[in-house]
């Protein structure tokens, strides 16, 4: 029987997974629109509810399957009733609840032939960056993304739309202390790199070869001074001068890719 209701109980407990209260509470996110999804089920992650139109299930006969077989439960919805969960104004027909997991930025598997390539982040709000940063680090190759407390809540809907499917490869880590987490790197042997427009040097004349975290600052008034000060190493992206600072998931891109570009044979 197909879900009509906007009031229907799984429609609302989904929609109210727009909420971090609520997401902290049920220790579920939600996942929203085809590309997530398959993702989610590409990556077995566990899916608490799902929740499809008949339309999308036409169109997507294969995965309307996995999802059903993937998800611990799995039911048909109006497209009103869709529509009154989905953040976007055109929902493409399929939402998810998916369970939280702990992360350990120290478990996420490192090729021991390859130096360890970290992004760190100091306050990014921005959920939209911080999803395309994610992106950003999966397709890098690099082993994550690590936030601060104060950062957006990396389960927030529009982070994992951002990421384009990326977040279920590579979940960003929040860290209680951003700065601990610098000083525990540091004496690990990794390069604290932080993203600084006033630095002498340019991301072009650092050895990036080796193990790498950069450090970037958030959207409107970048890195703090202790961040600053306990930075091995401050680099710089070249830009004419009388253009504003760029954006922090551009600048995440440019370094993440000049380290690719040192490294590859």
């Amino acid at each position: 029987m197909t879900i009509t209701s906007v009031h229907n109980p799984l429609v609302r407990q989904l929609r109210k997974l727009q909420q971090p209260k609520e997401r902290a509470a049920s220790q579920l996110f939600l996942v929203e629109g085809t590309h997530a999804v398959a993702a989610a089920l590409a990556t077995h992650w566990p899916l608490a509810l799902a929740l499809a139109t008949g339309a999308w299930q036409s169109a997507h006969p294969e995965l309307a399957a996995a999802l059903e077989a993937g998800a611990e439960r799995f039911e048909e919805v109006s497209e009103a009733a869709l529509a009154s969960i989905a953040e976007t104004t055109t929902p493409s027909g399929v939402v998810a609840a998916a369970r939280r997991r702990e992360h350990d930025w120290r478990a996420h598997p490192i090729d021991p032939g390859t130096a360890a390539l970290f992004v760190l982040g100091e306050t990014l709000q921005d959920p939209g960056n911080v999803g395309t940063i994610v992106r950003t680090v999966a397709a890098a190759g690099a082993h994550g993304l690590l936030l601060s407390a104060d950062s957006a809540d990396p389960e927030q809907p529009k982070v994992i739309r951002a990421s384009a499917g990326a977040w279920f490869r590579t979940p960003p880590v929040r860290v209680a202390d951003l700065h601990a987490t610098m000083a525990e790197l540091a004496g690990a042997g990794v390069a604290i790199v932080a993203a600084d427009a006033r630095a002498t040097r340019t991301l072009w004349q650092l050895d990036l070869r080796g193990p790498v975290a950069f450090v970037l600052g958030s959207e409107g008034r970048g890195l703090g001074a202790r961040t600053l000060a306990l930075a091995t190493e401050h680099v710089a992206i070249p830009q004419r001068p009388d253009v504003e600072s760029l954006n922090v998931a551009v600048s995440c891109a440019l370094l993440l890719y000049e380290a690719v570009r040192q490294r590859s044979p």
